[in-house]
């Protein structure tokens, strides 16, 4: 049975605030309803934004262009509360003061989300300059980073990597090999669809074969092969030439808290040796 993963819970405001001196908003500004094209702030804790927004955007059509550079980023999850930093800036909170984040919080996801930015080939940019965010002692979002690690597991991260490459020919004792020198084996189902504004949107569906990580549970490797596969999306690329779902085993290790992924198998349904090499894993004794 396939599951598909999806991380998207944060309480907002209240968790967040640090209470201090606010800033005034201009009787310019108007609260209007967060578009549905911005899903990466729905389900964030409110409904409502202030426009214009932290980031200077004037209508809702520049606001939605310019966000959606950064969907990608969002979904990856590449920090607890990269959608909350995202959010106050392009959708903030419509209340009777604009509320910036934090510079501790912009720092914080910076030095977790900067590595995917440049897995793509981008640089954190100057608009995110974290010295233009207010100091902690002013009213702003502030990072609960160490307190999220005392509520919640910390997860290996993926990295940035090399593709491997896709394996065609393999006999299923070969994969039984693999599979004792792995950590983890997943299989996902991958297709793509063009959105709106003529950008590649993935669907990925993951089954977990099997994980030696005693402490991770089945629901959290999947998040974490999601995660790998939006970060390292030139891979994802390569394993979905056309808009077909396709089929593919993952097999790697987890080293330091990192995920990497060492082989990428395809998973043809006329070819029964990944079928059998699964099955036999069983009950397989590992030299």
């Amino acid at each position: 049975m396939f599951l598909t993963a999806k991380i998207l819970t944060f309480a907002f405001v209240s968790g967040f605030l640090r209470v201090a001196t606010s800033f005034d908003i201009g009787l310019s500004t108007k609260c209007v309803v967060i578009p549905k094209e911005m899903d990466m702030c729905h389900e964030i804790g409110y409904s409502e934004m202030r426009l214009p927004n932290l980031m200077g955007h004037t209508s809702m059509a520049e606001v939605i262009l310019k966000s959606t550079t950064w969907q990608h980023l969002a979904h990856t999850d590449c920090h607890p509360h990269v959608r909350t930093f995202l959010c106050s800036l392009f959708a903030p909170i419509c209340l009777d003061t604009f509320i910036h984040p934090c510079r501790s919080m912009c720092v914080a996801v910076r030095d977790s989300c900067a590595p995917a930015l440049a897995c793509h080939g981008h640089p954190w940019p100057d608009s995110l300059d974290c010295d233009r965010f207010p100091a902690d002692e002013d009213m702003c979002l502030a990072s609960l980073t160490k307190e999220y690690k005392h509520l919640h597991k910390v997860l290996p991260k993926p990295a940035c990597q090399t593709c491997p490459a896709v394996e065609e020919f393999f006999t299923h004792k070969r994969i039984l090999e693999v599979f004792c020198d792995s950590n983890f084996a997943v299989k996902v189902k991958l297709s793509k669809k063009r959105t709106a504004f003529g950008d590649q949107e993935y669907n990925i569906e993951c089954q977990v074969e099997f994980v030696t990580q005693d402490s991770l549970l089945p629901y959290e490797t999947q998040s974490m092969i999601q995660q790998w596969l939006l970060i390292n999306e030139n891979c994802t690329q390569r394993m979905t030439p056309t808009h077909r779902p396709m089929l593919y085993l993952l097999v790697g290790n987890i080293e330091e808290g990192v995920i990497l992924v060492n082989q990428v198998y395809r998973w043809q349904r006329k070819d029964s040796q990944l079928a059998l090499a699964t099955q036999k894993w069983r009950y397989h004794k590992c030299l």
